[in-house]
């Protein structure tokens, strides 16, 4: 977090209340429990706004994309997409993805060799992209993964928007990617854009979301798989799952609770009202401090699971709970069967990246 965000990470932290004002950033909220009220609360507390996710992506998207949407055009679209995140559907495109890469994971390390997870994780990332946009196997490289990630580098928290060459760039990537996701579209149903057809969403509403799905969906499983492996090394906790595998759903579940992939959520204040006991206005932005609030439970501890009083709050709460959990579970459980087959695994090394939006290693190899 610190190699991230080396100056917004001490300055969240160092807010000691669970509701607080923070001059040129917005009201932070740390807590829990008010945290999930905000979310809850969507005619009071919007994506749209000043500084809500709308800034940042509908000049990238569009105005049509679940992330920048509210009210009932939100709950048609998220009720179209709803059979691609069926769990039958998601666990056999991560098979089809995944399965040869995972297979090559075990057998490595299993073989002794030296092995860079986030390496790993980042093709596999590039062979989701490929099926969630259409593109052909030979586009499928780490420069894939790159320019996506280029993006999201744009973002910061105390900047609300994209300037003008930013943007530019973002939308020649994504344009680039839709290329790829208008023929696949148009095409069978054998590539998500061509399910997406079937399912009913129109050209318009399908290559916003393949954008969001990239956007979302690449750098938070690259940075979630690499810390959860060298949180369950460090801890000694990978040998105890692969003796009891009862404890890899909670060790799962809390692994997201003390990295919490995505560590900050906003929201634009629509009336004026109260959050703890702060005064909120029209237009104040809303900074959702996810990963203080998952953090308040204390250390890793899958035995006594405290993620469970959470109900999964890194993927957010109510109408707004992330479409895409489901795939993301699948990846990491396919993942973490390939680490669970050497449990003996010791880190060689390792290197935090710097300068990102999502806090993550830039690299961390592992051996047996």
């Amino acid at each position: 977090m610190r190699a991230a965000h080396p100056l917004a990470y001490p300055l969240l932290s160092a807010v000691r209340r669970p509701v607080m004002r923070v001059p040129g950033l917005g009201v932070l909220v740390k807590d829990a429990a008010l945290l999930r009220g905000v979310l809850m609360n969507t005619s009071g507390f919007s994506k749209n706004g000043p500084g809500a996710p709308s800034d940042l992506w509908t000049p990238v998207l569009g105005p049509s994309v679940l992330l920048n949407m509210e009210g009932a055009d939100h709950l048609a679209l998220r009720r179209k997409l709803g059979p691609l995140f069926a769990p039958t559907f998601v666990d056999a495109l991560v098979r089809d993805s995944l399965g040869d890469a995972t297979r090559d994971l075990t057998e490595r390390l299993a073989a002794g060799e030296r092995v860079d997870l986030v390496a790993h994780a980042r093709r596999s990332a590039s062979a989701v992209i490929s099926r969630l946009v259409g593109l052909e196997d030979d586009v499928i490289d780490d420069e894939l993964f790159a320019r996506v990630s280029a993006i999201t580098g744009f973002v910061s928290l105390a900047r609300p928007r994209l300037t003008g060459p930013q943007l530019a760039v973002a939308r020649g990537i994504l344009s680039e990617l839709g290329e790829h996701a208008v023929r696949a579209y148009r095409g069978d149903e054998s590539t998500v854009p061509g399910r997406m057809r079937a399912l009913g969403l129109d050209e318009r509403e399908a290559l916003g979301a393949v954008g969001a799905f990239v956007l979302t969906g690449t750098e938070t499983i690259v940075s979630y798989l690499p810390r959860l492996a060298a949180i369950l090394i460090d801890s000694g906790w990978l040998p105890r799952l692969a003796r009891d595998r009862d404890l890899v759903e909670p060790a799962i579940a809390e692994g997201l609770r003390v990295t919490t992939p995505s560590p900050v959520m906003l929201r634009s204040t629509v009336h004026a009202d109260r959050i703890g006991g702060v005064a909120v206005r029209p237009g104040d932005r809303v900074i959702l401090a996810t990963f203080a609030a998952n953090r308040e439970l204390g250390e890793f501890d899958p035995a006594a699971n405290p993620a469970a009083q959470l109900k999964q709050l890194w993927f957010g709460a109510g109408v707004h709970y992330c479409l895409g959990a489901p795939l993301a579970m699948a990846q990491i459980r396919l993942t973490l069967d390939a680490l669970l087959a050497s449990p003996s695994l010791r880190i060689t090394s390792r290197r935090p990246a710097r300068g990102v939006l999502i806090p993550s290693y830039a690299s961390l190899v592992l051996e047996r």
